[in-house]
């Protein structure tokens, strides 16, 4: 079974359709409202545990929601906007938390933060809004890779057997990540810039 592209269907072509309500809009909703229980899990109550536990269900959430739209034909254009951006925001603010906790060092979510930075304001100046634009491989596999090496690099952080391996293997995802992060947001930013530029050209065409 496929983990990226799931549930897509070969043989027909996938269309956007203009839902709002539909079950993967809904999971990801879901998915965003369980970074301020993980705040509070990691700031406040320092259960590390449970919060390694909201991780594994946020990270299964963002696999789930895109089989169900691919699968059962739920794909919509607010969903290929919403889901990126409740990532990027779950992955900023999860890191966020971790750098306070010290789990982290302030490094990481800047590494993250940087490549976000300048792609909101190359869309703002292009677009005044979000470029929607496909998601990539590389994206995709960035994201898998940051969201398997977060709950990991918690799980370090227990008093349990391996705290060594689990906090080298949650390097290991996060070094890779932080790297397909910045190749992703290179090819985003180009990505922008010529979408950008075809607008602009269109307008003066049509002008």
């Amino acid at each position: 079974m496929r983990l990226i592209g799931a549930g897509s269907h070969p043989d027909r072509p996938q269309v956007d359709h203009d839902l709002i309500f539909t079950v993967p809009n809904i999971l990801t909703v879901l998915r965003f409202m369980g970074v301020p229980l993980f705040v509070w899990l990691v700031l406040s109550e320092q259960e590390y545990g449970f919060a390694v536990l909201v991780l594994v269900v946020m990270g299964s959430t963002d696999w789930v929601d895109g089989y169900i739209a691919r699968r059962f034909d739920q794909t919509s254009k607010l969903g290929r906007i919403l889901d990126p951006m409740a990532d990027r925001a779950a992955l900023l603010a999860v890191a966020f938390t971790l750098a306070i906790a010290g789990v982290v060092q302030w490094w990481y979510l800047a590494a993250l933060l940087v490549p976000d930075a300048i792609l909101a304001i190359a869309s703002l100046i292009y677009f005044r809004s979000h470029p929607d634009l496909p998601v990539s491989i590389v994206g995709k596999i960035r994201t898998a890779l940051l969201l398997v090496g977060t709950p990991l690099l918690v799980l370090s952080k227990l008093p349990i057997p391996l705290t060594d391996v689990y906090f080298v293997a949650a390097w290991t995802f996060l070094g890779l990540g932080l790297v397909g992060h910045w190749i992703a947001a290179y090819n985003y930013f180009w990505a922008i810039l010529r979408k950008g530029k075809e607008l602009k050209t269109d307008d003066g065409g049509l002008g």
